[in-house]
């Protein structure tokens, strides 16, 4: 990062007022008669209410449009284990994220403890003052044990953004350039490289877009995951393959599709190279990725590439999926945030990038020409249809899998519903 750009996130995040949130009033708040409703004596009704119905909360308090984001700091962006309270600012940030794109009310959570169980202890005690819960930068494989518990626990949506999020929007992305690489998910070859939370959720929710396990080969830093390892935990040990492949180089040829989650430059021109025709490759490490687009685009003419950055095409972005996620989830009341709700976001993000794209979005580009092909797989963040239509359909499939306890809301447009 240049020194002009540093200075100016330092100063983004410092000025005018440290930090990127605040709290506002939703009421009056002028008069002795108002402050004698807010509190003594009149809060005494709704707390009698609530007494006598947990319910009446999402009546009577800010809870149904409340998120909390949690961190242990384990797991930073991709900075790693630097404390929950260096975790500060990202956590901010995506509440800052939560009320920009789905005007959702979220505050961040950072707790100072290195044990899973104490974490969890600390998450289950509060989570009823919320509506949802937002896990995120938290290592694996403790992040898989967490989310697991708190699911089971809490009696709110228990969300980790590194896995799910991730998985949603790079399967979105994945099924739009195989369409266009005219290949099908159930025929392809995929190399996936990384084995962390984000890979494991990713390939879990390939499988479920129609992707089978054989066709899948998942490295970590020591090589294929095969079932000849002896040096892998439960998580990898589930997709460990009986194969006589051990390396990169090995699984990287003739593979139809790359997943790269992993860390920076570690797939090389000759591996590209080696791959078949119309090859898709998804580098995802932040900042740098697996391979540059450079690079990887002088090497094959025919490939469909997506980094994690918004500088080049096909920007695989979280924002494209949590906030509208629990948008949906939280105007349903659902207990849990389910396959089919993830399912349903996958298809409503893809459906929006078949569109034409808005003249809003497009100024907002610059003035870039945008349409479906490839170097346009995914809507861009700022796409103004991504929330009525992705929180339509997560609300719509929460219903119909039986894990809401309200209807189908009647706000969203008609034809949506």
């Amino acid at each position: 990062m240049s020194d002009s750009l540093r200075q100016a996130a330092l100063d983004y995040h410092a000025l005018p007022t440290p930090g990127k949130l605040s709290v506002e009033l939703t009421t009056p708040a002028q008069t002795q008669e108002d402050l004698s409703l807010a509190y003594s004596p009149g809060v005494a009704e709704p707390v009698g209410e609530i007494a006598k119905d947990p319910e009446a909360a999402y009546r009577y308090t800010g809870k149904g449009n409340l998120v909390a984001v949690i961190s242990d700091g384990s797991a930073i962006l991709g900075l790693g284990n630097l404390g929950p309270l260096a975790s500060k600012p990202v956590m901010e940030g995506k509440s800052l994220l939560f009320k920009r794109f789905a005007g959702i009310n979220s505050v961040d959570i950072e707790v100072d403890t290195d044990s899973p169980e104490q974490f969890i202890q600390t998450v289950a005690a509060i989570a009823n003052t919320f509506g949802g819960i937002n896990l995120e930068d938290i290592k694996a494989p403790e992040c898989f044990h967490i989310e697991e518990v708190l699911i089971e626990r809490c009696p709110v949506p228990v969300f980790h953004d590194d896995q799910h999020g991730t998985a949603i929007v790079t399967v979105a992305g994945m099924l739009n350039a195989l369409e266009i690489q005219g290949k099908e998910i159930s025929g392809v070859r995929m190399v996936c490289l990384g084995a962390g939370a984000a890979a494991t959720a990713c390939c879990k929710l390939m499988l479920a877009a129609g992707m089978r396990k054989e066709q899948i080969t998942m490295l970590d830093s020591r090589g294929v995951i095969h079932s000849g390892r002896t040096d892998i935990n439960a998580y990898k040990g589930e997709w460990a393959r009986d194969t006589d492949m051990r390396t990169l180089d090995d699984a990287i040829a003739g593979a139809d599709v790359f997943l790269g989650v992993s860390g920076p430059d570690l797939l090389s021109a000759e591996q590209l190279r080696s791959m078949a025709p119309r090859p898709v490759v998804f580098a995802c490490s932040n900042p740098n990725p697996e391979i540059a687009p450079e690079l990887a685009h002088s090497v094959r003419d025919d490939l469909i590439m997506a980094t994690g950055r918004s500088d080049y095409p096909n920007q695989v972005n979280n924002v494209l999926c949590f906030p509208f996620i629990f948008r949906g989830a939280l105007d349903v009341r659902a207990v849990c945030i389910n396959e089919d709700m993830k399912l349903a976001a996958i298809e409503a993000i893809r459906a929006i990038a078949h569109l034409p794209v808005p003249d809003s979005v497009r100024e907002g580009y610059g003035g870039v020409e945008l349409c479906f092909g490839p170097d346009y797989i995914l809507p861009k963040p700022i796409d103004p249809r991504l929330l009525p239509q992705v929180a339509a359909a997560v609300a719509r499939a929460a219903v119909d899998s039986g894990v809401a306890r309200l209807p189908y809301p009647g706000h969203y447009p008609p034809e949506l519903r």
